[in-house]
């Protein structure tokens, strides 16, 4: 099968499952879910375990959705009237929708700018892909929130997207409006480019090609910016009084530096070792620049204090080292050894495939340095949301919130739980019996359409003698879920 064709029949199944997948969500009634309620405005989670991440666990507990938010939580909570959907959640779990602080998911390709060192003008928001599946797949894993990410190949990289993953609306929907922009900055490896050759055999490396001159760049982009933003300072105050005062030529790099300078864009930075993390703090000091969040951050348990002091926070993975030179004192005890030390810690996917998993690895904070079960549940819900800049919406069971939530079979740090419904906004975006339910008709639909390829391709001669088999040939570059180039 030609490439061109290959391509045509995955975008198609992918918008099949899309479509049924959410269709079944919208007529098919799980068991648990009253006959009154498929319509209904509000909804009320009953007899469920509720892991607030804010106020400790409610035992027997109630939830009700009122217009996407969320309008009360206790016990023994009854519906006001027939019209209200009701599900029974007993024995079950309730927490709040997964938020992943560093992800790459529904950007396919575009993850990196790599031609050059600064690259703050571009923006990951302008290559959301809405019909990448991995969105599905998270939904089905709990996530309702996920931190969308430039790549690691700029020293200053490309500005951020926070979105909830509202499959089936339109993009311009997804994106949390008044979330705060940010920025991805990068250190070490990557940006000096360590493991790259260069762009073409004879041309040489871009500048820079050692930690020394990450730094070097860092500082000169914010020199310019200092420049820049003066001069628009003093346009603004020379205009007032001459109507000819002439405006400085608008550069879109220099403008996101601006808006750091400013407070108004937070630096979402990737990092490793100690000495780079000491780096962006004392060159933030320097500059007049404030760090959010420090993401990896593997080597974070070693300047835990000093983390603490900037009120930086730390982006993690639960247990991933030794990948690269980089990561080779990365320890699993890492998340709680910043906690520890009054760090704002979260646990991030960076994968598309770790991200439908994200509940067990917060769960491994227990395990490796003793978190309390609510610490290391924030480190997926409440801690990443205080990251981005969004808890006052999301991130915890508390009256007002967004119903983003997520209902599990057993507790999300168990091996055996399941989850089984995630909510966005009091919609249902993921239903594990009306999935189970719609999976026949999807088989049937990829065999329709594998079918009416075939018959296409042959048309009325029928097939070809020298036709090639319908298996596509996979490139050593095309591993199923693949790290995205330049980013660990």
């Amino acid at each position: 099968m030609k490439t061109k064709a290959i391509v045509s029949l995955a975008l198609t199944l992918a918008l099949t499952v899309s479509v049924l997948a959410q269709a079944g969500q919208r007529s098919a009634k799980p068991a648990s879910v009253a006959a009154s309620g498929a319509a209904a405005a509000d909804t009320l989670i009953q007899n469920a375990t509720i892991l607030t991440a804010s106020h400790g666990t409610i035992q027997n507990g109630s939830i009700l959705i009122r217009n996407g938010k969320i309008a009360e939580v206790g016990k023994n909570l009854k519906p006001r009237d027939a019209s209200v959907r009701v599900i029974d959640a007993t024995g079950k779990y309730v927490m709040p929708g997964i938020i992943d602080c560093h992800s790459h998911t529904a950007v396919d390709g575009n993850v990196n700018e790599g031609t050059l060192s600064v690259t703050a003008m571009v923006r990951i928001r302008d290559v959301i892909n809405p019909y990448d599946m991995d969105i599905y797949r998270q939904l089905a894993g709990g996530v309702t929130t996920v931190h969308v990410l430039h790549g690691s190949a700029n020293s200053i990289g490309g500005q951020d997207a926070v979105i909830k993953l509202k499959m089936n609306k339109p993009v311009d929907e997804w994106f949390i409006a008044d979330a705060p922009e940010g920025i991805k900055f990068a250190l070490g490896e990557n940006p000096k480019r360590s493991n790259s050759q260069g762009i073409a055999p004879g041309v040489p490396r871009r500048y820079p090609a050692t930690r020394m001159g990450v730094e070097q760049t860092i500082r000169e982009a914010f020199v310019r910016a200092k420049d820049y933003q003066r001069e628009w300072k003093e346009y603004e105050a020379k205009k007032a009084t001459d109507k000819n005062a002439i405006a400085p030529k608008r550069d879109l790099m220099l403008d996101a530096l601006v808006e750091i300078l400013q407070g108004k864009r937070y630096i979402h930075s990737h990092c490793y070792r100690d000495d780079e993390i000491l780096m962006l703090l004392n060159l933030g000091d320097e500059l007049g620049f404030h760090v959010q969040t420090l993401q990896h951050v593997l080597e974070g348990y070693k300047v835990a204090n000093e983390i603490a002091a900037h009120k930086t926070g730390g982006s993690t993975f639960a247990d991933s080292w030794s990948y690269k030179l980089e990561a080779y004192d990365a320890i699993p005890y890492n998340t709680a050894l910043m906690t520890a030390r009054g760090v704002n810690v979260s646990v991030n996917s960076d994968s598309d495939e770790r991200a439908r998993r994200l509940y067990l690895d917060a769960a491994k904070g227990m395990k490796y340095g003793g978190m309390t079960e609510e610490q290391a549940l924030r480190t997926i819900t409440l801690n990443a949301a205080m990251q981005l800049g969004i808890d006052k919406r999301t991130g915890s069971i508390d009256v007002g919130k967004d119903a983003d939530l997520a209902i599990f079979s057993a507790h999300p740090f168990s091996v055996y739980t399941v989850p089984e419904m995630t909510f966005i906004e009091g919609e249902v975006y993921f239903d594990r019996t009306a999935d189970i339910a719609a999976r026949e008709t999807l088989k049937k639909e990829k065999e329709d359409l594998i079918k009416r390829e075939k018959e296409q391709r042959a048309g009325p001669r029928g097939p070809r003698r020298d036709e090639k088999p319908d298996v596509p040939q996979l490139r050593p570059n095309d591993r199923p879920n693949a790290a995205p180039p330049n980013e660990r």
